[in-house]
């Protein structure tokens, strides 16, 4: 399993966060292991994203620290793959698939355009493990929900993350895409750490092993720990969590049946 000398991918030491007087986040402890494939839940306004654009290094803490495969976020960053929720495009542009994917291997110096053969090669691979080999040349514009989603996780992959991040990737897809896209980040959970961001417990609770609670603090329990109670807690509120395979229904508490 990658990582740095077994050091857990993502530390954060009581950590606060605030926009001027407004606290968003407030003495938060977490530690997310080698090998975790975890989900971040929680209210609109909660922190989630904040607390995303900590781990990246976009933003700094107010207070605490916070460690990203053992150094500080803005080192770590070229070794961190992330998938954003919503990615500005005209998808009027002609851009191909393997120019997005492209993308992901941009740094170092170097602009888009200037790519060695190994660039192309590493691209050329993540589109393969996600499917979509055969698409290389297409537009980017003309592919589904489903498939740009799975051409941004490509874009992540290029660059052989050691963590990867996704903020909500299964929010503007069909549920059959939204499934094979979690089926997908099951099976690249097998080489490296994954946390994603999600409002939908129910169609993760099959391959999550962690759930990582955030509302202004943070709470992080097993999977197999969460119940209705912890959730209308955490939501101030019941929450339905539906399982969109079909084989059970929800309830308010006591999370979904099996």
């Amino acid at each position: 399993m990658n990582g740095s000398d077994g050091v857990a991918p993502i530390v954060l030491e009581d950590v606060s966060f605030s926009y001027g007087q407004t606290f968003v986040l407030e003495g938060v402890g977490l530690s997310i292991g080698q090998g975790d494939f975890a989900c971040v839940v929680g209210p609109n306004g909660g922190g989630k994203t904040t607390l995303l654009k900590l781990i990246l290094g976009l933003l700094k803490p107010s207070g605490g620290r916070v460690r990203v495969l053992g150094t500080d976020p803005v080192r770590a960053r070229a070794r961190v793959g992330y998938v954003p929720q919503h990615w500005t495009f005209d998808l009027q542009f002609p851009m191909q698939v393997i120019d997005v994917v492209l993308m992901g291997r941009m740094g170092g110096g170097r602009w888009y355009g200037q790519h060695r053969p190994a660039d192309r090669e590493a691209a050329c691979d993540a589109l393969a493990e996600m499917g979509l080999a055969a698409l290389a040349e297409r537009s980017f514009g003309a592919l589904s929900g489903g498939q740009r989603q799975r051409v941004l996780i490509a874009r992540a992959l290029a660059s052989a993350p050691e963590l990867l991040l996704l903020d909500e990737p299964t929010a503007n897809v069909d549920v059959k895409a939204g499934s094979d896209l979690l089926q997908l980040l099951k099976h690249l959970n097998a080489r490296m750490t994954v946390v994603m961001v999600t409002h939908d417990l129910g169609f993760v609770s099959s391959l999550v092993n962690r759930v990582v609670c955030v509302n202004r603090t943070v709470a992080v329990h097993p999977m197999s720990e969460l119940t209705g109670d912890v959730i209308a807690a955490m939501y101030g509120s019941d929450v339905a969590m539906i399982r969109h395979d079909h084989r059970c229904c929800t309830h308010d508490h006591g999370g979904p049946r099996t």
